[in-house]
């Protein structure tokens, strides 16, 4: 039996009928237009999402207030993004169905493993029939899918800006200044050196200006944990040491591996650990990293009283907080 793909006409199988675009060059022309045309609107419906991700505010819907903002926001973009993938669909589906190669084959099944001599004339037919499909000399088309396609990536790239600011502003800066009090969170009241136990745990973040409202980013970055425990019990070098006061010592509350909230403290141990991925921290010797993927401490925040006996910032972190990134030198 032969193993060559065939071209003749299988008995059991009705007489093929060729389509209008196989020999008419008009009818080729139009629907090679019509492919082009279902491309392009594929790149309107990207430029749809991408327009209502950026601009959609409450001042475009004054006059559709049933939708509202948010509604309005998460209607475009589902049209954006379903017209994007829809008519780029279409038109691969019409190209196909009108312009690509319509002739009929018979191939012989084969058994196990193909001959060296099948497998290579299969690679030479897969070439052959990619030139069939006429990309190489059908410019409009190609031109219109590589909009679309192009165009089809940037939703992608644009939920990029979800991620949050770059690491070098905000993980360089936080609101911590020399004589900043320490704030408990939740509540808001200064703290005592005598309103925290040996063994007590409290987050603080740094006092706010009046009428300075906080936001999700000052929070993430700002947050401290302030553990006490008996001044002998520490392994500081003396620098370390007078960065804390009477067995009070504080730290970043963000993991210096990924970023995550370092929460749970082991009061036995004296050992914070990072729920995310099992860093842990050793506060007797300033949060050095014992376990897990983290390579660096947390950095310390360095405290004293002031006149009216409240725990506040010495000097802001002489490190960045939360986790490495390429332009971290420390």
């Amino acid at each position: 039996m032969s193993n060559e793909i065939s071209k003749i006409q299988d008995p059991g199988l009705p007489e093929h009928i060729h389509r209008k675009a196989d020999n008419d060059p008009v009818a080729e022309a139009r629907a090679e237009k019509q492919v082009s045309i279902l491309f392009l609107l594929s790149a309107a419906g990207t430029v749809l999402f991408i327009a209502s991700y950026l601009f959609i505010n409450k001042d475009l819907f004054i006059y559709l207030p049933i939708l509202g903002t948010t509604n309005a926001e998460q209607l475009f973009l589902g049209l954006g993004m379903a017209f994007s993938l829809f008519f780029i669909g279409m038109a691969a589906v019409h190209w196909a169905k009108t312009l690509m190669s319509d002739t009929e084959v018979v191939a012989e099944r084969h058994e196990f493993r193909s001959e060296d001599k099948d497998r290579q004339d299969f690679v030479t037919t897969i070439k052959e029939r990619a030139g069939e499909a006429g990309l190489g000399r059908r410019k409009l088309i190609k031109r219109s899918l590589g909009l679309a396609g192009a165009m089809a990536a940037l939703p992608a790239i644009l939920f990029l800006r979800d991620l949050g600011p770059l690491p070098r502003k905000q993980l360089n800066q936080t609101d911590w200044a020399s004589g900043i009090r320490l704030m408990t969170d939740p509540g808001n009241n200064p703290i005592k050196p005598s309103d925290l136990e040996v063994g007590g745990v409290v987050q603080v973040l740094p006092e706010l200006p009046e009428g300075t409202e906080r936001t999700l980013e000052n929070i993430g970055t700002d947050a401290v944990l302030l553990i006490r425990i008996r001044p002998e019990e520490f392994n500081l070098d003396a620098q370390r040491l007078s960065w804390t006061h009477d067995g009070i010592i504080a730290f970043s509350k963000i993991c210096s591996h990924m970023g995550c909230a370092v929460a749970l403290y082991e009061q036995q141990t004296k050992h914070l650990l990072c729920p995310c991925h099992q860093s842990t921290f050793d506060v007797t010797r300033a949060a050095k990293v014992i376990f897990g993927p983290a390579a660096r401490p947390l950095p310390q925040l360095a405290i004293t009283v002031n006149a009216d006996g409240y725990l506040v910032a010495q000097q802001p972190f002489t490190e960045p907080i939360g986790p490495s990134f390429w332009e971290r030198s420390s």
